[in-house]
């Protein structure tokens, strides 16, 4: 045993500088099972305080009665929104290969997601739901939330089955964290991949920090917040809180209305830095001002916990946090039971620990890696300059919208595959279009339906697949006499007493902004609040115009949506006959309208194509139901149903 404790420290002894790391099997599994268990630790934990410490930092001694009444419950730790999803990530390893697609990744959120989501993540799920795959399900055209601190806390499992592999990890991180994500909100899942992966050989956080910053560019937000950072620590060495102050100044107080929430991402990244660089690289000591800094601190909390786990392996994870119940004889008794996800089977911890094993093995030997044995012990061999590749695939986002007589500027690519060679393969393009690579531009005045198949090569492999085009005919919603609406202007202050989670800059100031040709974005959603109550009520938004119109397609667009409500639990359209009375149409819808009005599974900036056969009339609506959420905030509780959108138009029938 004394013989393979000095070799296992002869080969963390490796130089970070070389091509090659080496370390055993034995230490991999030490340092991987300090991440699940330190990530359950400062999650559970971290949850008595989440959101409690906004305008002011926390003051201890901190008291653990939540996580104490919830391990009870379960004899065991309990899944959260800060470890099940890296769970989730396992299995899609396990069944599709540790290049899991973005495609494959959808497949299992939409399956195993139904409920428990949030933010940025419950955004992309409607968006999955609404036909859209990663990334364009974190793209900030889409996804409102794409600044908030989700990927953050659901992705260090790709940096831990990457020990050693710094490049790789930040590579796989920023592609994982795009699926919720966008623009700077990325960066720090970076820094926390590139130190989880580096901390399998490097103990000095400092150092670490320093290095993953190296990762980001140069004028990245994040990296100049993490500079000041660590100006702020050297300046106050024993004082976290005056460091606080300046960081929550700047990235909450005083953040732009559009990207001001306590789930910033930046904002929580940077107190997880804080907490690293304050927690002098004890656990507990880092837990309690994790908690104490505030706002979403459980997130932070289980992500650096679960880093000093492998810095300093399993063991040094606190024994009265993992096993705090005198009948429990290993960390969390062994029990990692669901209570979040659909159809995700209860682990045994060890086995989960063994399995991350397994994959980190496969993610070693897959990026010129090697394994060998010596005196009964498994050693990899790292390649400790391992690059991330993302997988070749086409990404779907929202159909592009072709009006006749309107220039078209819509590209078929998305971050990850942009690079590669498109071409036009098969099908007919509508004359006075063109495909420049991924990019199709033009402007056609011939209205119809067109299928065309593009192809996709990155030298090695060519995938193809097909699109449908649809050119819509003119729209006659700018020329409409008279926007119809049952409700003209937003009720603002029922809305800011309500739980919100969008930006006030989002809102429009009335109805008018229907037909402004404005899809997404500040100042383009529309919200129908109009008073206080409970009480279901049908909405509806059209137009009237002077003379008759020959209508064939209408297109609906939901604006950014709350939790509590903004969408239709049913809707349809309307036109107005000859005695002025409203008569249904019946029309096909694409995409699919949501299978049911769950929060969970509606799509912010959505749109919705009605399809029908011709009508001529004055006045055309769309109306339904709103749907009323049953909020547990008290103020939000009982608000009024009301609908979010963006804009209406219908199309004039060739």
């Amino acid at each position: 045993m004394k013989k393979l404790i000095l070799l296992g420290m002869l080969l963390l002894a490796v130089s970070c500088g070389g091509r090659y790391q080496e370390i055993t099997r034995t230490q991999l599994k030490d340092k991987i099972a300090g991440a699940w268990i330190g990530q359950m630790v400062g999650n559970i934990y971290g949850l008595e305080y989440e959101n409690k410490f906004v305008e002011e930092p926390g003051e201890g001694p901190f008291v653990w009665n939540k996580a104490m009444r919830k391990m009870t419950a379960v004899d065991g730790a309990f899944s959260d929104d800060d470890t099940d999803v890296e769970y989730l990530y396992l299995m899609m390893m396990e069944k599709y290969g540790i290049d899991p697609t973005y495609a494959q990744v959808k497949e299992g959120w939409m399956y195993h997601i139904r409920d428990r989501v949030w933010l940025a993540n419950r955004a992309a799920l409607g968006l999955m739901h609404h036909g859209l795959t990663p990334p364009f399900t974190g793209d900030k055209r889409y996804n409102p939330h794409w600044f908030q601190i989700d990927p953050q806390l659901i992705n260090e499992i790709w940096a831990y089955t990457a020990p050693g592999m710094p490049a790789y990890a930040a590579g796989i991180s920023d592609w994982a964290a795009r699926i919720t994500s966008d623009d700077w909100a990325t960066s720090p899942t970076v820094v926390y991949g590139v130190m989880y992966s580096e901390a399998f050989f490097e103990s000095d956080i400092p150092i670490l920090i320093a290095h993953a910053k190296e990762y980001l560019p140069a004028q990245d937000r994040f990296r100049a917040i993490m500079d000041e950072c660590i100006a702020l620590y050297k300046q106050y060495p024993e004082d976290w809180k005056a460091a606080r102050k300046v960081i929550a100044d700047e990235l909450y107080f005083q953040e732009p209305d559009a990207t001001k929430a306590i789930w910033n991402a930046d904002l929580n990244g940077a107190m997880g830095i804080l907490s690293l660089l304050y927690g002098g690289g004890d656990i507990e000591k880092t837990l309690n001002i994790g908690c104490a800094l505030g706002f979403d601190c459980d997130n932070q909390t289980a992500t650096i916990c679960g880093l000093l786990g492998v810095i300093n392996g399993v063991g040094s994870v606190p024994t009265d946090r993992s096993m705090p119940f005198e009948h429990w004889t290993k960390p969390f008794n062994d029990r990692y039971i669901n209570v979040t996800r659909y159809d995700m089977p209860d682990a045994s911890i060890e086995d989960l620990i063994e399995r991350t094993v397994v994959l980190a093995e496969k993610v070693i030997l897959a990026r010129g890696g090697s394994v060998r044995e010596e005196n009964g012990e498994v050693i990899y061999r790292i390649n400790t300059r391992a690059s991330f590749q993302a997988p070749l695939e086409f990404c779907v986002g929202p159909a592009p919208r072709i009006v006749a007589g309107e220039p078209v500027e819509y590209d078929f690519a998305c971050v990850t595959n942009r690079q590669y060679k498109w071409a036009l393969t098969g099908g007919t393009l509508p004359e006075g279009l063109r495909l420049e690579g991924s990019r199709l531009t033009g402007c056609t005045d011939k209205p119809g339906d067109y299928r065309i198949t593009l192809s996709l090569s990155d030298g090695k492999a060519t995938l193809t697949k097909d699109f449908d085009l649809v050119v819509r005919g003119r729209n006659l919603a700018p020329q409409a006499a008279e926007i119809l609406a049952l409700s003209r202007t937003t009720d603002n202050a029922t809305l800011d007493s309500c739980w919100t989670t969008i930006g006030k800059s989002y809102r429009a100031p009335g109805v008018e902004v229907i037909n402004d040709g404005v899809l997404e974005g500040p100042g383009a959603s529309f919200y129908s609040l109009s008073e206080k109550s409970n009480a279901p009520k049908q909405d509806w938004f059209g137009y009237r115009w002077d003379s008759p119109v020959t209508v064939d397609m209408a297109a609906f667009h939901y604006g950014t949506l709350e939790e509590f409500g903004g969408w239709y639990s049913d809707m349809h359209l309307e036109y107005m006959d000859a005695a002025g009375d409203w008569q249904p149409i019946e029309a096909s819808i694409s995409p699919a309208l949501p299978g049911s009005d769950a929060v969970f599974i509606q799509p912010h900036n959505g749109e919705f194509l009605f399809r029908f056969a011709p009508v001529t009339t004055t006045a055309l609506r769309i109306i339904g139901h709103d749907k009323v959420e049953q909020h547990w905030n008290k103020y939000t509780k009982d608000v009024s149903s009301f609908i979010s959108i963006t804009e209406l138009q219908f199309y004039e029938a060739q």
